[in-house]
């Protein structure tokens, strides 16, 4: 009970904040290099929202602190245009297990969302996505507590380093206007454009072969079925999401 009041967790607003380099530690040891995003970008972005040049979108880091140290983190996008919240990084250290890290900053994030949805369009936040390895432990929590949709169809993250391969993933949808909505075809199509074109910042996403790869995938379909829960690999470790 005493290491849970110790906990803070609370939104960095400031690019000079120490926790935005003690959280970029804590993702990179947590995190393969190739899903990893650099400290400087994280602190242009907080820079650029510093200055109002996010007018219709906002980006979070939001961390968990024990003794002044991050002992968690989460970070997440709010999309205007689609009205969606896409949650980035989730990791907990080994020292703040045990303490429901993860589901704190999972619900500051989702609070967020849900604020910018009424300050920046004015209704109620219509979805929350992400992507996870098919066996993060968060992908059967959210499936099973949450009832978000691990969506079947091949998704991938785009490479962040030239050098990279594009890392396969899950999709996973949470509708916020009815749990276990199947989102339709042209819904997820709309939202992985806007993704490609504001989080990876792709000016022409058709001109990429994987982008294409996975619009190819969802041809002539209708809506976007569930992976059960049943058929998800077994989880390998939590410290990510």
């Amino acid at each position: 009970m005493a290491a849970t009041r110790r906990l803070t967790i609370r939104e960095v607003r400031c690019s000079t904040d120490p926790a935005v380099g003690q959280g970029h530690q804590l993702i990179s040891r947590t995190f393969p290099k190739a899903e990893l995003v650099s400290g400087s970008e994280w602190r242009n972005s907080l820079r650029e929202l510093e200055e109002g040049l996010w007018p219709d979108s906002r980006w979070h880091l939001v961390v968990a602190e024990r003794e002044n140290k991050v002992v968690g983190l989460a970070t997440g996008t709010y999309l205007g245009d689609v009205n969606t919240g896409v949650i980035g990084y989730l990791a907990v250290s080994r020292t703040g297990r045990g303490l429901g890290v993860g589901s704190k900053l999972r619900g500051r994030l989702r609070s967020l969302f849900r604020r910018d949805a009424r300050e920046l369009r004015g209704k109620p936040l219509q979805a929350i996505v992400g992507e996870v390895h098919a066996d993060n432990p968060w992908l059967r929590k959210l499936v099973r507590r949450d009832r978000a949709l691990a969506l079947d169809f091949p998704y991938f993250q785009l490479r962040l380093h030239r050098e990279d391969r594009p890392v396969p993933l899950v999709l996973y949808y949470e509708s916020c206007n009815g749990a276990g909505r199947r989102p339709s075809t042209a819904l997820i199509r709309t939202l992985l454009y806007s993704i490609w074109r504001r989080t990876y910042r792709i000016a022409q996403p058709r001109s990429n072969a994987v982008c294409r790869r996975m619009l190819r995938q969802l041809a002539g379909r209708k809506a976007i079925g569930a992976i059960p829960l049943e058929e998800l690999p077994a989880p390998a470790t939590d410290d990510q999401s």
